[in-house]
């Protein structure tokens, strides 16, 4: 998401188009809210969903970046429609193609707010008004409001319901989705785990941070997509953190179980909606018993998930990141309970 909204903002000048799935019905590779940004270049960041669709849809954005105007364009994928052009899935996706302006100031202020709320913790919902080729987008966050338009509060109230949601009012379309979702995961060891987890959250979508007591080990080099670099000691890492919300995600990978406790014994005393900890099975258990002689009781203990990840059978760092990364999404998505706990050891790569 960040690195579409930086390339926009990197070619306001030339002139572009966001290509945002305003709707969609059915079984479709991509949902609403789902973004692909077209330049004289061709695609320069994101998707809509690839195969055809994609293919078409950057044609058209190309013939409206010539034409510099936006539109509607809806793609109907009715059996016949799906054979035709080699889709797997049946449904309806309605694109809005958005062009921006060079000399449009609103424009460049609005990609200016977009990439400020994605270094923001809070969640934040990008809305558009579009009426025939014109346009506006506004920002909401819970801190400053609606900016960039002005919408009535009822109207506003649908817009942000769900995860995506379009409304039309005459020759008016409005429809709005999250920019960024709630929640930070907090990931406790800079290790190889840790570096190749934060890659793949920021591409899922996640906000991330990240905490280490080692000199440099949280440096932009090593962590290039995290929003917050924390360096500190663990026994005070909570304490040097925002405060932990019920929408934010632990993952603790410390290069000791020293560190890893440290970190633990103050997690659990969080509403964090996630924690995980890695390590193997026996590590787990003795973890639990010092839990327990420390005061903290069996049901408290129950939220830790350790053996950390998914049962994907992973052992190289980038493997063990892909089977966590797997598990946090199944939290965000709602259906972690449903799914097994690892077996494997998690002791290297730290």
């Amino acid at each position: 998401m960040k690195d579409l909204f930086s390339t926009l903002a990197a070619q306001l000048d030339r002139g572009a188009v966001l290509c945002t799935i305003a709707a969609s019905r059915g079984s479709t590779p991509r949902g609403a809210g789902a973004r692909m940004l077209v330049t004289a270049a061709g695609r320069a960041a994101g998707t809509v969903g690839g195969g055809e669709v994609e293919r078409r849809a950057e044609a058209l954005a190309l013939s409206m970046l010539a034409e510099k105007r936006s539109c509607f364009e809806t793609y109907r994928l009715s059996a016949g429609e799906i054979a035709d052009i080699g889709m797997i899935c049946g449904g309806d996706v309605e694109i809005f193609f958005q062009y921006f302006d060079p000399a449009d100031r609103d424009a460049r202020e609005a990609a200016a707010r977009i990439l400020d709320l994605l270094d923001r913790p809070g969640p934040s919902w990008l809305v558009t008004a579009a009426e025939g080729a014109g346009w506006r987008m506004g920002t909401y966050d819970r801190q400053n409001g609606l900016r960039g338009l002005d919408l009535p509060p009822e109207t506003l109230e649908g817009l942000l319901a769900g995860r995506g949601r379009l409304e039309r009012q005459g020759a008016r379309t409005l429809f709005a989705q999250p920019l960024v979702r709630p929640g930070t995961v907090y990931l406790f060891g800079a290790g190889h785990v840790s570096q190749a987890l934060a890659g793949i959250l920021a591409m899922a979508e996640f906000r991330v941070a990240v905490y280490d007591q080692r000199p440099g080990a949280v440096d932009r080099e090593y962590f290039p997509d995290a929003a917050a670099r924390v360096s500190g000691p663990f026994r005070e890492a909570l304490a040097r953190l925002d405060p932990i919300t019920a929408e934010d995600y632990l993952v603790i990978m410390t290069p000791g179980h020293q560190g890893d406790y440290q970190v633990l014994s103050q997690a659990l005393r969080t509403p964090a909606r996630y924690i995980g900890c890695i390590g193997s099975r026996k590590k787990a258990a003795a973890t639990r018993e010092r839990l327990l002689a420390e005061g903290f009781t069996a049901q408290e203990i129950d939220r830790v998930r350790s053996p950390i990840g998914l049962p994907i059978g992973g052992e190289t760092p980038a493997e063990v990141a892909v089977s966590v990364a797997a598990q946090l999404i199944a939290c965000r998505s709602g259906r972690l309970d449903a799914l097994p706990i690892i077996p494997q050891q998690q002791e290297a790569h730290l």
